[in-house]
């Protein structure tokens, strides 16, 4: 028989469940916490919460029983959106392979053994899912759930950097047939040498006096993007997308809803843009990715590496070495 309730009003709860911060939770006895529902739900909804993750422990010798766990906790929902949806994105892959085995009965040599043959088809994403295995491990073995991180130590495939340059006639090809919404994000991509992520999020509160306030999502780092003509012109574009009678967005980029893009959302709308500019103009290679933007805005950047890495808010000149990409024009011998 479990302990009695300091608080009588709680005694409907079900065993080990308890007011959190912000919802009921479920306390294993192994330590952790498990978000059941928020404080708005019934009584009933939260023995039915329960009642659920009490069939899902069932299986809780498995490693998907691992990661549904690692799902739940504040170190995943403290992640990035985009982050969430890659980590649910691989670990459909690596749990088709290794979801009904137990976490400690996965070795360093089993995750090679993946590697190798996931690597047959996509070295990149190999590495992405075994990134992902390594923290849902790494997070376990902090909280005594597992006795060792099996990809420690496994080495991932050596990436080759992107070379991509996008010319100046490509980015104009491109931009001429691309919607508003498409020509917005390519200028801030191109302007402030900025991630999507950093794009799509982008509010209008971040818009002050002196220019873009930005703080880099993967660095950190706060910069402040001075306005000048362009900048200025592709906010005042910004200004003008379509919204629906009666709603307001605020965010710089938005849809007619004035909800901010998904990442999926936009994409598709960069790709038909792609596709439009491929047709019209045969001659020219589309081939590049958003992200190539933001190497061709450092890449066009004038000064040194390191007046580059300024700019550009990375932390050190090796990060900034990577996206600088127009290959230099030198004199030949004799005519120096």
């Amino acid at each position: 028989m479990g302990r009695k309730r300091s608080n009588p009003q709680d005694n409907w709860m079900p065993p080990r469940t308890c007011r959190g911060r912000s919802a009921f939770e479920f306390k294993p006895k192994l330590g952790g916490t498990i978000r059941l529902c928020g404080f708005d739900a019934s009584p009933a909804q939260v023995w039915a919460a329960y009642e659920a993750l009490i069939n899902d422990k069932q299986n809780e010798n498995v490693f998907n029983w691992l990661v549904s766990r690692f799902f739940l906790s504040a170190d995943f929902i403290e992640l990035a959106v985009e982050t969430q949806k890659d980590y649910r994105k691989y670990a459909v892959k690596v749990l088709s392979v290794f979801g009904e085995v137990h976490p400690d009965a996965i070795k360093p040599e089993h995750i090679r053994k993946y590697m190798d043959k996931r690597g047959v088809k996509s070295r990149t994403q190999a590495n992405r899912e075994k990134a992902f295995t390594s923290r849902v491990f790494r997070w376990a073995y902090e909280r005594g759930m597992v006795k060792m991180n099996p990809c420690k130590g496994v080495k991932q495939f050596k990436e080759t950097s992107r070379t991509r340059y996008i010319t100046n006639k490509e980015y104009d090809a491109l931009y001429q047939v691309s919607p508003p919404v498409v020509q917005v994000a390519m200028e801030l991509a191109y302007l402030c040498c900025a991630r999507q992520a950093d794009i799509l999020g982008m509010k209008k509160n971040q818009l002050i006096d002196d220019g873009i306030l930005i703080q880099q999502s993967k660095t950190g780092i706060s910069q402040i993007k001075a306005w000048g003509p362009r900048l200025t012109a592709v906010i005042k574009l910004a200004s003008q997308l379509p919204l629906n009678r009666g709603m307001s967005s605020i965010f710089v980029i938005h849809q007619q809803s004035g909800a901010r893009y998904t990442r999926d959302g936009f994409n598709s709308r960069w790709l038909k843009a792609k596709a439009e500019a491929k047709e019209k103009y045969p001659e020219l290679e589309f081939n590049f990715t958003f992200h190539d933007l933001k190497a061709k805005g450092i890449s066009d950047l004038s000064g040194s590496l390191y007046e580059k890495q300024a700019i550009s808010g990375h932390k050190n000149a090796a990060q900034t070495a990577r996206y600088d990409r127009k290959i230099a024009i030198v004199p030949a011998v004799g005519d120096q």
